[in-house]
């Protein structure tokens, strides 16, 4: 019979677990800073949708989720809300929402294409004169540089909290 190793994780599966780690410790430290804040009408509703849907795709029955909402409807603080999804993802309530990328990525990524642009167009006088290793050198490396800054400045980034 043929052992089987447990296979290593790769790179990528070990940033994918860092990064769900971090949003986890973000979504933690957002209910500890509001532990002793009172629940407004508005968190409420989105905590009894989180419910409901819990409850639609299969997590609570239905008895279940009667309980969790009456809890739920006699909660005072935020800290009392860990009780009630006890089981349960995280409210979206505590969730991070993307942000979009502010105006300045774009000026560094326009900075950046003005860098790259002498050395694109000497690759092309280059690739003119049938140079095309020297072509090659110089004008790669600049439309590499180019798309590297370009997803740099679309990418988005998570920092802000819905209130």
């Amino acid at each position: 019979m043929v052992e089987r190793r447990p296979a290593k994780p790769s790179v990528g599966d070990l940033i994918g677990l860092a990064s769900a780690a971090g949003q986890e410790a973000r979504v933690v430290a957002a209910r500890r800073r509001v532990a002793n804040i009172r629940l407004t009408d508005e968190e409420r509703r989105i905590c009894t949708d989180d419910l409901a849907e819990a409850f639609a795709v299969g997590r609570l029955d239905e008895d279940e989720l009667h309980r969790r909402v009456d809890r739920l409807n006699e909660a005072v603080t935020h800290g009392e809300l860990q009780p009630i999804f006890a089981g349960l993802p995280a409210p979206s309530l505590y969730q991070l929402e993307p942000r979009k990328t502010g105006r300045w990525r774009w000026a560094a990524f326009v900075g950046a294409v003005w860098l790259a642009l002498p050395f694109f167009l000497l690759g092309l006088v280059f690739l003119v004169f049938g140079r095309e290793l020297a072509a090659a050198i110089f004008g790669l490396p600049a439309i590499l540089w180019t798309l590297v800054a370009y997803r740099w400045a679309k990418g988005t980034t998570r920092r802000s909290r819905r209130t």
